[in-house]
């Protein structure tokens, strides 16, 4: 399980793209807290954060012709399973998401790519 580099977003092949989509529905979730050393990151921030990465995963499902249920826009939902959040503050970032997406970061995901075979031009 990871989170690609939010930059990458937009350049993820199709099976990327829509697994980027998966993960972040289980970790918007049941997932939430369960821990998995490529992602343990996301939960030191609140799930408001991880909304807003999954909001630039499901635009560009959008972009590409993709419907996405409409219930995963909402802040609040996490599935058929998982009891909602009664109201996640908002909150306005500035810059990326994640501070751990940075530079290295992004070269790791690009070379995580790389080895599958995968060239993306950023």
């Amino acid at each position: 399980m990871r989170l690609w580099h939010e930059q990458m977003i937009p350049l993820l092949p199709k099976n990327q793209l829509l697994g980027q989509h998966r993960e972040c529905c289980a970790l918007r979730g049941n997932g939430w807290k369960k821990k998995h050393k490529t992602v343990d990151y996301v939960f030191s921030y609140s799930p408001y954060e991880l909304f807003l990465y999954h909001s630039l995963v499901m635009d560009e499902m959008e972009k590409r012709g993709y419907q996405v249920s409409i219930e995963w826009r909402d802040k609040n939902y996490r599935g058929k399973i998982a009891e909602k959040y009664r109201n996640l503050e908002e909150k306005m970032i500035d810059g990326p998401i994640y501070k751990e997406h940075n530079q290295e970061y992004l070269q790791e995901c690009i070379e995580n790519l790389r080895e599958k075979g995968i060239e993306l031009e950023l």
